[in-house]
């Protein structure tokens, strides 16, 4: 997946003549802290609400004011990894992205990068979770893959995180049946440490529930 994939069309860039008082509008219809001003199609920075709040005057165009922009964007062929680094790193609320000419193509949210999480977790899939913990040399995703597929069933997500200050890691897998009890057997037979695992039931739902509420909560 890459950038331009994600854009948003909801979201409308500012330009120089708008007043304060419509980016702050604007930034509450959106629900984001930051927009993208450009002059024409050239991106010329990222404002936000603290900036607009230190302007004193709202009603003035934006372009009377010394505004300190900065430019943190990605371009449309950069891959959605690098979308997440910064957005994370930079503590945005949206982030801008431009050809490779600088010109402004528009901007990726949250809400387009969690909706874009929650499919690539195959929340919408039915299915059952089991969550393993081990040492990172004794990870193979071909054996843990060959294990489910012995099953008959699939991997339908994977996901790693690595354990904080050690070795080990948790593997997340979802699988495309609810009945996971013989795929828990042969990883029990093959000596994997199951650190919890969760029927359609009980977990699924409780997925479902909070991306809903979250989803909610950003007005998607």
């Amino acid at each position: 997946m890459l950038a331009k994939d994600l854009i948003s069309d909801a979201i409308m860039p500012l330009k120089t003549s708008d007043t304060g008082i419509t980016a702050l509008n604007w930034m509450e219809e959106f629900r984001v802290s930051h927009l993208p001003i450009v002059n024409n199609s050239d991106f010329l920075g990222l404002v936000s609400e603290s900036d607009i709040y230190e302007l004193g005057n709202y009603e003035e165009p934006l372009g009377n004011h010394p505004l300190g922009l900065y430019k943190p964007y990605v371009f449309e062929d950069q891959h959605v990894y690098d979308v997440i680094r910064q957005v994370y790193e930079q503590k945005l609320s949206l982030i801008p992205v431009l050809d490779h000419k600088n010109h402004y193509l528009g901007s990726i949210t949250l809400q387009c990068l969690v909706k874009y999480f929650a499919r690539l977790a195959a929340v919408d899939n039915p299915g059952g979770i089991i969550v393993l913990e081990m040492g990172i040399r004794d990870y193979s995703l071909s054996e843990i893959a060959r294990l489910v597929e012995m099953n008959d069933s699939s991997i339908l997500s994977l996901y790693v995180q690595t354990l904080p200050d050690s070795t080990r890691i948790e593997v997340t897998i979802k699988i495309n049946r609810m009945d996971i009890g013989a795929i828990i057997q042969t990883f029990n037979r093959y000596n994997y440490n199951i650190k919890a695992s969760f029927f359609e039931g009980d977990y699924n739902d409780s997925l479902r529930d909070r991306y809903d509420s979250l989803m909610k909560f950003l007005e998607i």
